[in-house]
């Protein structure tokens, strides 16, 4: 099929238009209507995108299903997929219809609600497909908008705080990026991102002020580009947005921050700063590898002692996304694609452990941990699921968060045992405070009186799980599923990497002699 991309990407804003042009009124029917049109919406955007999937030939290690034309000003509209992004599209597309089934008790706003989940969609798609500079940077951007307004406008006590929180941090990240975009299309007259991957930028250390700048060029527009994703994934130490955000999030929000938006950072990683400035990687890996490690044992440090369940739940993400970084940098094919694994890995069991905490959220509204107890007495279903979900966090072999977890650090100790040592511990970690969240929540005696009639798990949150429980698992025993596909896009990655090194070290000797 033509323009496949483009007709997933545009779906859901299609949607969001038909709401918001056809749909009058706020009374139950308009209500049940919109969100009908989102599911149908979400739901049609993933089975076509499947299409995506079973064109796609993962022994081409290029770009596939490229659409090219002119658009605004000379600008370019450019989008294709390969084996690192075709992935990530499948992920959001799978996630979305869950999102909208999880907010189904929503009531207030609720066309509004759905129109901005919709748009988020079609941005973050369009993230993941973009060939283009200009494109990629107005996607990334602008998902900032509906998801600033869903923490804003639907989330909990302290959402204006949060939300803006969240917009300044990845807004202001971003403007570096811009700087650099800028700096990339001067020198190499172009911002189609096939080409800029192949472009070879300046790196030949000169001095600023008195400050030797190793890599030159390539190192500062690394560092430019670097802080627009590292905000993004969150990395330590500029991830204090993340907590604030998921705990004033809505569920659905927080399913989709964690599950997709986190996962931007990474993708920007693989896209951008290890192809296009390989030598400025080369010059900032020891710092980042150490802070990923700090990142691990320091975030699984504070999720230990919270006392919101969804707070614990943001800092575990945050860990998880440390190893993510490492895998990233570690810049060898285990690395790398425990890397992807384990951002695909934590879409899942992220996604499915918030909505844990909605399911009795919904019931109790409350977040504290110290409210439950014993639940597992009125609840088992509920308790079946959160144990899978805790233990597949965990990284328990059988799960999906093994693989991921279990290659990138294969990856890392190749490169730097000392890190791998230090992250290793983090696994321990995790299992403590995931432990101790699902210990007191579900086990013990059902004591309070508020938790005995609290009802187990509905039809309707039982068919959201059901697909994430079957994921989980299918990766954690089949993970060629995923390493099958991402494996020659990593491995022509890491080796255009390795060459560009090789290329630019050789020219620096060539120079001093």
């Amino acid at each position: 099929m033509d323009n496949l991309l483009s007709i997933v990407t545009f779906i859901p804003l299609i949607a969001a238009a038909i709401l918001a042009v056809f749909l009058r009124g706020e009374d139950e029917a308009a209500q049940r209507n919109a969100k009908w049109v989102a599911m149908f919406a979400t739901t049609v955007t993933f089975l076509v995108s499947i299409g995506i999937y079973t064109g796609f030939d993962p022994a081409d290690t290029g770009f596939q299903m490229v659409e090219e034309g002119d658009w605004l000003l000379g600008l370019k509209y450019k989008m294709g997929v390969d084996g690192i992004s075709v992935l990530f599209v499948l992920l959001t597309t799978f996630i979305m219809p869950l999102t909208i089934l999880a907010s189904w008790n929503v009531t207030d706003r609720v066309k509004e609600y759905m129109i901005a989940f919709l748009i988020l969609e079609t941005l973050m798609l369009g993230v993941f497909m973009a060939l283009d500079l200009v494109l990629f940077y107005l996607f990334f951007e602008a998902g900032l908008i509906p998801m600033f307004l869903i923490i804003g406008i639907w989330g909990g006590a302290n959402r204006i705080y949060a939300s803006f929180k969240f917009f300044l941090y990845t807004f202001l990240g971003s403007v570096l990026m811009l700087v650099a975009m800028v700096a990339m299309f001067a020198d190499a007259g172009t911002t189609d991102i096939t080409q800029l991957m192949t472009h070879e930028f300046a790196s030949d250390s000169f001095s600023v002020l008195g400050i030797h700048i190793v890599g030159g060029m390539q190192t500062l527009m690394f560092i430019a580009f670097f802080a627009s994703f590292a905000v993004k994934m969150p990395m330590w130490p500029v991830h204090t947005w993340l907590p604030d955000a998921h705990v004033q999030a809505p569920t659905a929000g927080s399913v989709v921050l964690a599950a997709i938006l986190l996962k931007m950072g990474g993708y920007g990683f693989l896209r951008f700063s290890l192809p296009m400035f390989p030598v400025g990687s080369e010059v900032l890996t020891p710092l980042i590898l150490w802070m990923s490690a700090i990142a691990i044992v320091y975030t699984s440090l504070v999720a230990l002692v919270q006392e919101d369940m969804k707070k614990l739940i943001a800092y575990s993400s945050v860990a998880h996304m440390g190893f993510v970084t490492m895998g990233i940098f570690a810049a060898n094919q285990q690395g790398v694609d425990g890397a992807i694994f384990q951002m695909l890995s934590h879409g899942f069991i992220s996604a499915a452990l918030f909505l844990c905490v909605g399911v009795i959220y919904d019931r109790m509204h409350t977040r504290e941990i110290d409210a439950y107890g014993g639940l597992v007495n009125r609840m088992p279903a509920y308790a079946l699921v959160f144990m899978l979900f805790t233990m597949a966090n965990v990284g328990l072999p059988g799960t999906s968060g093994f693989v991921g977890e279990f290659l990138t650090l294969m990856g890392i100790f190749q490169v730097n045992t000392w890190v791998a040592a230090v992250a290793t511990t983090g696994v321990i970690f995790s299992a403590c405070y995931a432990l101790w969240l699902y210990r007191r929540v579900v086990f013990g005696d059902l004591i309070k009186e508020s938790l005995k009639t609290i009802s187990d798990i509905t039809p309707r949150e039982r068919l959201i799980f059901a697909p994430l429980i079957v994921m989980t698992l299918l990766l954690g025993v089949y993970p060629s599923l995923i390493t099958d596909i991402i494996g020659p896009s990593t491995a022509a990655l890491v080796d255009n990497y390795d060459s560009a090194l090789a290329a630019a070290k050789s020219a620096t000797q060539v120079a001093t002699h």
